[in-house]
Order: C-alpha cells, then structure tokens, then sequence
C-alpha cells in the first residue's frame, strides 16, 4: 500500500516537471515545418531553432513573420513568443522569410542555402507583381530559373511544351503581348539553351544579380501623409529611406542615403528626418497605425545597421564562411571539371561505338551486294556453256551436211556422161553443189569461231566466278574481325560502354598553385562576365525590338508607361542611389529617437563604433 502511494506520487510529482509545450508551424518558401515550443521561449530561442534545423548561419537577413489583421509584423526577440499579438490556435503559424536585403546579392551572400532562399522569395515577388519588371528581362529571368530546376537543356528531353505547367512570367506581362505559350516558351528556351554548364546556385545567383536592380526590389512601401496632408509612400531599403509619389513606386520624388540622415525621430505617429547637410530641410511625415509606426522603425534600425556592418571589416565568421564558401566553390569546380571530362570521354566512345556499328552495317551491306554478284555471275556462266554445248552441236551437224553434200557431187560427177543436156545440167548442178558446199563450208568455220569465241567466255566467266568468291570470303574475314581500336580509345563490351581513367588521379588537396590558379580563373570569368553584359543587353533591346510589334497598348499599366519613360531618359532611381553610396567614406552619425512614452533614451550608431542605450520609461 505505501508502495503504491509511492508510485502515485513519484508520477504525479514528475507530471507537474514537464514543461508545457504548444505547437508552432514554421512556413519557409519551399516547405514547411512543425516545432513543439515551451511557453517559456522567447522570439530569439524559436528562431535559432529554425536557422539550426536549415542549416542557416547568415541569419541576419531573416526574420519569422506573422499577420496582424491586414498589418504584417515581425517576431521580438527578446520577447515571449505567445506574449505576441498571434493566434492562440495551435499549430501557430509563422512565415520564414528575408526581412532584410543585400546591396550586392554576389559578395554579400555566402552559404547555398542563403542563395536559395532569396531566390524563390524574389522569384515569388516578381510573380505576384510586387516587384516590377520589364518583359524582356522577365523572359531572361525565367530562362536561368529553368536551367535551376532543370539543369542543361537537352532537345531530346526538354521538347516543346515542356514548360506548359510552369509559371515562369507575370500575368501582366503574357497579357501584354499577342504571343501564345508556345511563343512565349520558344523565347524563354532558345536564352535558356545558352546557359549550359551552369549549376543551381549559379544561375540561382545569376537571377539576384539581375533581379536586384529593378527599381521596387528590396524596398518596403508605406503610406504616409506629410506636414501638409499629401499622400505619399515611404520607401525603406538596403540603401536608405525614398520618398514616392503613390502612382509612381519606380522613381522617388526624395531619397536619404543612410550615410546622408543625421536623425530620425519618432513620436507617436509622427516621424521627422533631419539631413547631415543642415541646409537641406527636415522632412516630417505622419503614417497611421501604430504597428505601421514600429514596423517603420524597426526597419530602419535594421537596414542601418546592415549599411554600417557592410562598411567594415568582416566579422570571424563571415570571414570563415567566406573562405569555406571558397573552399566548396573550388571543390564543386573541379568536380564539374571532372564530370566534363567523364561525359566527354563517354560521348566520345558512343561515338566510337557507332561508328563501328555503322562500318559494320556497310560491310555487311558489301558482303550481301558481293553475293548477289557472285550469283548472278554463276547464273551467266551456266548460260553461256549450255550455248556454247549448242553451237558445237550445231557445227558438227553442219560438218556432216557438208561431207554428204561433198559425197553426192562426187556421185554427180560420175554419173554424168550421158549427153551433152545432161553434162549441162549435171555442170549446173555440180555448180551448185560446189557452191552450197562453200557455203557449208563458211557457215562450219564461222560456227567453230564463235564455239571457240564461247568456249573463252566461258572461261573468263568461270575466271570472274573464282575472283568473286575470293572477294567474298576477304569481306567475310574483315567483318569477322572489325578494325582494333588504338590504345587510346576506351573499351566496350557488347551491350554497355565502361570507362576507365589510368594514370590519373583526383586530389582535392588545395595548395598554393591551386589557388593562384582559382584566382587567375576568376579574374578571367570577371573579364568574360563584363563581355556577355554587353552580348545581353544586345539581346535584351532585340526581343524588346522584336515583341514590341505585339504589344497591346491598351492593356499597357501605369508602371508600364513609367518605366517606359524612365529608359528613354536613361534614369532609375538605382542608378542616383549608388552615386551618392559610391563616395568617399565618412564617419556617419546616426541618431533615433523612440516614443517618449515607450522607451527614454536614443540609439546612436557612429562607423565602427555603434552602441544602444534604452531604458523604460
């Protein structure tokens, strides 16, 4: 009985230590995921496990989103997960996404997986129109995102229609055009034909490169009143804070780089930025939501952040990422490298391959046509003796004709002494004896020639017959043992081709060599890269040329139009940016001001040397 109570206690106590737990579901752009949290877990312990279980370690960049009414907001880390304005419904759901943009997507982004991420959220963006952009480059775009998913192109696998199942362009942008899917796809292919030999991350890559200079990339839209009440939309991004016109999101009517604002304050709804050039004017304007308000701010300390952490020195980490990264790109080079020669050897040896089966199919053939003749050959010989037999027949008969003939002159000319009548006739018929017997005589000899003549054509035949059959079995005796194949050449068994490397062996050991080596190559692609901007812009303003007979203007949108005139005068709101981030480096003073009522306090970061200050009020 005690021992029973025992138990009972000994489980209870152990029930009441178990920490209670919720479920939250985790969306990412290409799966999702399912945690068991403790109640206890703040932002930050939900988002480490998230970034371990991808395998992430640029987690700057990202954040867990979640939907408050028709206002997005971004998970606290330093606050409780549940302590958020979420679902209390389980499983809660949150969406793993990029809340910060790079500058330069190739030397800012690392690992693969970073890569990855950021490719099918700025893919998803430039489909849903959010992000727009112009249809040759969505034609572009969409070939190196087949060549990610896809690989090679292969006309034997990758044949028309293939893409039919695809959503590869703006919904905007096909009902721009009189162009069927078939046109649309046969575009799209012949671009993505031209990217053979590029890996996953390379053309994922190659996508970002192109993607990040569209004119709404990265940046994050608000409404916003100003002091006078005009409406305006207020641009957040990696670069600073862009001021539009609602109607035009492509060209701000006012940008502040972050290295241009001295101060940004924030009090209840309104928020001022005061330039570093005090000469410029303070620019005030008023959103209106509270969350809008935080989401704004948080925004702002983020992205500043970033444009200073981009301006120093690389971290020990980023710096081991970095050469890690290296590292595996060189790796994954030479493995490419060594599956090139691999498949080329084998290509090679199909090659071979067929070639001999084709040269043996030509001999057969010659041996098939040499038999033929060697029949017909025999045919014309029996032909030849049985006339041969019947013209000698035929002169021994003649032969006999003219022994009789000659016999019965002899008769004749015994026989007639009778009367000079009877000499005379006898005389006539002797005459035509003789004559008839000369005749015989020349039709004996003239048949004997041509016995003779057939008697020679019989044997030149038979000697054709014996040449034949001596031609017949040198091509049988070739077909037997088919050319050797040099040294060289790889192999092959009857059904399937094997290949072998001797002599060669792969080291992934990177010395020095290797690496000066690497260096020279990627000075190289630099080089080529600069070339093939120049061939793509050519090919660019020619399917821009080519599919602008096509286009209905009527169903042309009002970002069409403005960026339309946008090229025309050569200008974009990037272009403007990154001559004022282009400049000489200073010492930058940034300064914001939170809610008086919220928090006490200022957040002053200055190059090198940033620091936070908060307190409570």
């Amino acid at each position: 009985m005690a021992g029973a109570i025992a138990s009972r206690m000994s489980f209870s106590s152990l029930k009441r230590k178990q920490p209670k737990t919720f479920t939250v579901r985790i969306v990412t752009m290409d799966a999702e995921m399912e945690f068991n949290c403790e109640m206890k877990w703040k932002g930050k312990d939900l988002f480490d496990l998230v970034c371990r279980t991808l395998g992430l370690r640029e987690t700057w960049f990202f954040g867990l989103q979640y939907t408050i009414k028709d206002t997005v907001a971004w998970l606290k880390m330093d606050k409780k997960v549940l302590d958020h304005d979420v679902s209390k419904e389980e499983p809660v759901t949150f969406h793993f996404l990029a809340k910060f943009y790079p500058e330069n997507a190739e030397e800012e982004l690392v690992q693969e997986i970073t890569q990855h991420l950021f490719f099918l959220q700025v893919k998803k963006q430039i489909l849903d129109e959010k992000i727009y952009c112009p249809p040759e480059a969505s034609v572009l775009l969409a070939s190196y995102a087949v060549q990610a998913k896809y690989g090679d192109y292969d006309p034997s696998v990758h044949k028309r229609g293939f893409l039919a199942q695809e959503e590869l362009l703006p919904k905007r942008v096909i009902n721009l055009y009189q162009m069927t899917q078939e046109m649309w796809e046969e575009r799209i292919t012949s671009w993505y034909a031209e990217h053979r030999g590029r890996a996953r991350d390379e053309a994922e890559m190659e996508y970002l490169k192109i993607a990040q200079d569209l004119e709404m990339y990265g940046v994050n839209y608000f409404a916003i009143r100003n002091k006078k009440g005009t409406e305006l939309l207020l641009g957040v991004d990696a670069l600073g804070l862009h001021i539009y016109d609602p109607e035009n999101r492509l060209t701000p009517k006012i940008s502040f780089p972050w290295n241009e604002i001295r101060n940004i304050s924030y009090s209840d709804k309104e928020f001022t930025i005061k330039p570093l050039d005090k000469k410029i004017d303070v620019f005030k304007f008023n959103s209106s939501k509270l969350r809008v308000n935080k989401l704004i701010l948080q925004l702002c300390i983020g992205n500043h952040d970033l444009f200073m952490r981009r301006r120093k020195a690389d971290s020990l980490e980023v710096q081991q990422m970095k050469a890690q990264a290296r590292e595996e790109k060189a790796r994954k080079q030479m493995e490419r490298q060594r599956l090139a020669r691999e498949k080329q050897m084998r290509e090679e040896a199909e090659r071979t391959r067929d070639e001999l089966e084709r040269r043996l199919l030509q001999l057969k053939e010659e041996a098939t046509m040499a038999n033929e003749a060697l029949m017909r050959s025999e045919e014309t010989a029996d032909l030849l003796a049985e006339k041969a037999q019947i013209t000698e027949e035929e002169a021994k008969l003649l032969a006999q004709k003219a022994a009789e003939a000659e016999q019965e002159m002899q008769r004749v000319k015994a026989t007639a002494i009778r009367t000079e009548e009877e000499k005379r006739l006898m005389e006539q018929k002797v005459l035509e004896a003789e004559m008839l017997a000369l005749k015989m005589a020349e039709e004996s000899e003239r048949r004997a020639k041509e016995a003779d003549q057939l008697k020679q054509d019989l044997q030149e035949a038979r000697e054709s017959e014996r040449r034949a059959k001596q031609k017949l079995l040198e091509i049988t005796s070739k077909a037997s043992y088919p050319p050797p194949v040099s040294s060289s050449t790889t192999a092959l068994p009857a059904d399937v081709p094997s290949f072998g490397l001797i002599g060669e062996s792969l080291s992934f050991d990177f010395k020095d060599t290797d690496m000066k080596r690497l260096s020279m190559e990627i000075e190289k692609e630099k080089v080529e890269y600069m070339e093939k901007s120049k061939h793509l812009q050519e090919q660019l303003n020619e399917l821009k040329t080519e599919i602008e007979a096509l286009k209905l203007k009527e169903r042309e949108t009002a970002l069409d139009i403005l960026h339309s005139e946008n090229s025309d005068r050569g200008g974009s709101k990037h272009s403007t940016i990154r001559k004022v981030a282009s400049s000489p480096r200073q010492k930058t003073y940034l300064h914001l001001s939170l809610p008086s009522r919220l928090f006490q306090g200022t957040l002053c970061v200055v190059m090198g040397l940033p620091s936070v200050t908060l307190t409570r009020a």
